[in-house]
């Protein structure tokens, strides 16, 4: 790849990276509650689906589900009712004052997996990297070293800026320690992961 091409993926996976979605919304609603050490366990499970979406592309595996329309409606659903699922625990989510140094394994485990399968449940998240990724991507040259520049780069770029959004709402943690800003942001980030798994169910290819 060529230092060009490179630039210009750089450049694509940054947008991608910022736009809103439901792994930004993650690391919002995490980095206003926990310090960065804690948000970078959802972190962690994002980059790993994130890596898990860029294997199923390189192994063609992409294409197929961008082509089957039950495989697509699928994974949407599954998709979509976690999204749901996950605003209405945020919402009923308890208002007691997080103690950041006294946070339990199963606690990270838990953003963790919450991470995880935010973005691999996400099919959308699937057909645009299939329909991104071999744009940067010479045939006639080796594949292997190809797409682990490439996974190397998205998962910088993406760890990059999320770790941007988890700093910045850091900065305003300090806001959200009584009880009544930690259920407002509670009821927002709820609210938000619903409309998010709304979007999703009603979305198409």
């Amino acid at each position: 790849m060529s230092l060009g091409l490179w630039l210009a993926f750089v450049a694509a996976a940054a947008v991608i990276a910022i736009t809103p979605g439901p792994g930004s919304i993650l690391v919002l609603a995490t980095g206003l509650r926990y310090r960065y050490s804690v948000v970078f366990r959802a972190l962690l499970g994002l980059e790993l689906a994130l890596l898990v979406h860029l294997g199923i592309v390189a192994l063609g595996l992409g294409a197929l589900l961008a082509a089957s329309s039950t495989a697509f409606l699928a994974m949407k659903v599954i998709g979509a009712v976690y999204l749901v699922w996950l605003g209405i625990q945020k919402w009923r989510a308890t208002v007691e004052p997080v103690d950041t140094s006294q946070l339990h394994v199963t606690a990270n485990k838990q953003l963790f997996r919450q991470g995880l399968l935010v973005n691999l449940t996400n099919p959308k998240a699937i057909i645009f990297i299939a329909a991104l990724v071999p744009q940067f991507i010479n045939a006639n040259a080796p594949q292997l070293p190809q797409y682990l520049i490439i996974a190397a780069t998205m998962v910088g770029v993406d760890v990059a800026i999320m770790t941007a959004y988890a700093l910045l709402a850091g900065r305003f943690r300090n806001w959200f320690q009584n009880t009544q800003m930690l259920r407002l942001q509670n009821r927002v980030f709820g609210g938000m992961f619903v409309s998010a798994g709304a979007l999703l169910a009603v979305s198409s290819r």
